[in-house]
């Protein structure tokens, strides 16, 4: 049987998620419907945002399903009425085997780290946090227990030493869709050997959990390199902080530099940052202003 042939029902919500859906859309395969989280309320207005997975569907014509409880027998009654053959998650809530055992063949998920390294939420910041030269991407099968399915494909990418979260990010998201279109023709034709992660020892493997705001204080007493590899790991998004004269400060972009004494082992320059209050800025502008900065 060819992937094409499948009825598919895709589930996500954001960009990174979209980009893979359009993906699918554009090679021809039968997404019959999708799945996204409700409209949320943003901006100065407060007017209802839709997701960028609910877009893409809405210009392809694709009905959406946009449920607040995923046991709620309304939604379970409409995904059961799409008759799908193939789930495909990304980028969503954690389901439940209701929804996720519902398809003929079973769901897979695409996860932003080369499993079993970086199970979590943060796979992307946590690569470039802890300085791993390279990560990528993995399908596999849900089952009962988190990040912890059969793997069916991989695709690794190095990490650049000037990436950041952000421009890591969104490569991994280009390089998505055809991961997926590939993990649906496998399991379409039953083409594949499942790599089990159930027996892989928990010694050694990296986590990937969610990042708090006090997680991303800069610790000043790590080494210089760790504390570049931690800013660009938190760059764009959620952003490391720092206290300066009484004010925060995210900062989004850093250098190490062997020389003197600084964080122990050399300096840590800054070159882009944002006062509290104020615009993203380089460190020359910040410096500029700081005078003003300090009398307000």
């Amino acid at each position: 049987m060819e992937g094409k042939e499948l009825r598919i029902v895709f589930l996500g919500t954001p960009e990174f998620a979209a980009c893979s859906l359009r993906h699918l859309l554009r090679e021809g395969y039968n997404v019959v419907g999708v799945v996204t989280a409700p409209d949320k309320p943003a901006g100065r207005g407060q007017k209802l945002h839709e997701s960028d997975v609910k877009r893409c569907a809405l210009e392809a014509g694709v009905p959406v399903l946009q449920p607040e409880k995923l046991r709620a027998p309304e939604f379970l009654e409409a995904l059961e009425a799409l008759r799908p053959d193939l789930g495909i998650v990304i980028a969503f809530r954690m389901l439940p085997e209701v929804v996720w055992a519902m398809p003929r063949l079973g769901t897979f998920n695409l996860h932003a780290s080369l499993l079993p390294q970086y199970r979590g939420a943060a796979p992307i910041n946590r690569a470039i946090m802890n300085g791993e030269t390279v990560t990528g991407l993995t399908t596999f099968m849900l089952n009962a227990e988190i990040d912890k399915g059969d793997i069916v494909g991989r695709v690794e990418m190095a990490i650049l030493p000037e990436d950041n979260a952000g421009t890591l990010h969104d490569r991994l998201m280009e390089a998505g869709g055809a991961l997926v279109a590939e993990t649906v023709e496998r399991i379409a034709a039953g083409d594949f050997v499942p790599l089990s992660q159930m027996d892989v020892p928990e010694e050694g493997l990296r986590g990937a959990p969610k990042i708090f705001k006090e997680d991303c204080r800069v610790d000043w007493s790590r080494p210089g390199p760790e504390v570049v590899n931690f800013i660009r790991g938190l760059s764009p998004y959620p952003a490391a902080w720092t206290e300066f004269e009484g004010t925060t400060l995210k900062l989004f972009d850093a250098r190490f530099c062997e020389c003197g004494d600084g964080c122990g082992d050399g300096w840590v320059e800054i070159t882009e940052l944002q006062p509290a209050g104020k615009r993203r800025m380089t460190a020359g502008e910040f410096f500029n202003g700081l005078r003003p900065l300090k009398n307000s």
